[in-house]
């Protein structure tokens, strides 16, 4: 690498992020400099952050893991790479090693999470590892210009490395088809992208939440029910989503739940609302501990699954659905110049950013 890039890194949990520069270093041969276009606040920011969790790389550290870019500088084994715009998976897997070659690429130990396990998004440039890069089809070198049918920027492609392919991942794996039924609870940025591919996927999809305001954007965005869980009973909520089954012809077995909220209260309701068949997908992360009964799953014939990331084999197709329009991601995202980066994280936490924030280090404020 032959320059260094600037950021802002996590010095202390909870005390403000740090501006920094980083010294340039030579790239291996299959690592690239990708100039950030754009990286996505995430909740797991907020955790490294605010509550403590653990990053594996120890501290100062720059976060950020949602991240587009353009690829300026190569390893002689990526100079392939060089201009194009490209999507950052969250989590790169090495491929080679025994986990990956039998087709558990997302237990991989020698994985890397881009502001996790080194330096991340929250900066003017990052090296990463060129494998696991998607490239995004279409780009002519402006991460301002349209693509694609919908019309997105890179910058808003950013998202795709994590809010987007996360929840696409737990919904390949769960198999669901046309015409099976989807409950998506919290309909925030990840459950809010999980109902859309869901849709686009063909599923029948309930959208449970808190806030008026997302199951009134989830119910413009087709979601065939919408219920306010607020002050509610599981077992009254259960009864309302088997009824409205029932009444659109629609399964009240093999129900694909999705957990998106990352709060106890949501896992829990998740876990009361397995019906026989059921595939509950865990999505969202908390800190909070949860007592369930897990004879439930014996007595449903259902199952559960955890979600860590996206397999990089899925990005291309992930790439094409928000290209295509399937996926809405402009009107969900909102561009903050990376300067702010204070600001946004502060609104993220207190609950006032109502689009994904994605941080965009060449945007003025």
């Amino acid at each position: 690498m032959t320059g260094g890039l600037r950021g802002y890194e996590l010095v202390e949990v909870g005390a403000p992020l740090r501006p920094t520069e980083r010294d340039g270093g030579p790239l291996a041969e299959d690592e690239v400099l990708v100039e950030v276009a754009g990286c996505g606040l995430c909740h797991t920011d907020l955790g490294f952050l605010y509550d403590g969790v653990r990053t594996r790389h120890a501290l100062p550290l720059i976060l950020g893991h949602e991240i587009a870019g353009v690829v300026r500088e190569a390893g002689a084994a990526a100079t392939h790479l060089l201009g194009a715009g490209v999507v950052v998976p969250a989590v790169i897997p090495c491929g080679a090693c025994a986990d990956c070659r039998a087709g558990h690429p997302m237990i991989c130990k020698r994985q890397i999470m881009p502001g996790n396990d080194q330096d991340g998004g929250f900066a003017t440039h990052v090296r990463v590892p060129a494998h696991g890069l998607c490239v995004v089809p279409g780009f002519t070198g402006d991460p301002d210009a349209p693509l694609g049918a919908a019309g997105v920027s890179l910058r808003h492609l950013a998202v795709v490395a994590d809010a987007v392919s996360t929840p696409f991942q737990a919904i390949r794996r769960a198999g669901l088809r046309a015409g099976d039924v989807a409950v998506v609870i919290g309909l925030g940025g990840v459950g809010g992208y999980a109902a859309q591919i869901a849709r686009a996927l063909g599923a029948w999809v309930v959208g449970i939440d808190v806030s008026s305001a997302r199951l009134a954007e989830a119910a413009a965005l087709g979601v065939e029910l919408t219920v306010d869980a607020t002050g509610r009973a599981s077992r009254e909520l259960r009864k309302q989503v088997v009824e409205a089954c029932r009444a659109a012809g629609v399964p009240t077995t093999r129900w694909t739940i999705l957990e998106c909220s990352g709060t106890a209260a949501g896992q829990s309701l998740a876990f009361d609302l397995l019906v026989h068949g059921a595939t509950l997908c865990v999505v969202g992360f908390t800190l909070d501990r949860l007592e369930v009964r897990l004879s439930n799953l014996m007595a449903f014939d259902a199952r559960a699954l955890g979600n860590w990331g996206c397999d990089p084999a899925y990005y291309p197709e992930v790439v094409q659905m928000a290209l295509d329009g399937r996926i809405d991601i402009a009107s969900r995202v909102e561009l903050r110049p990376l300067a702010d980066i204070a600001t946004a994280f502060a609104d993220v936490h207190a609950h006032r950013a109502t689009r994904r924030i994605v941080l965009v280090p060449s945007v003025s404020a």
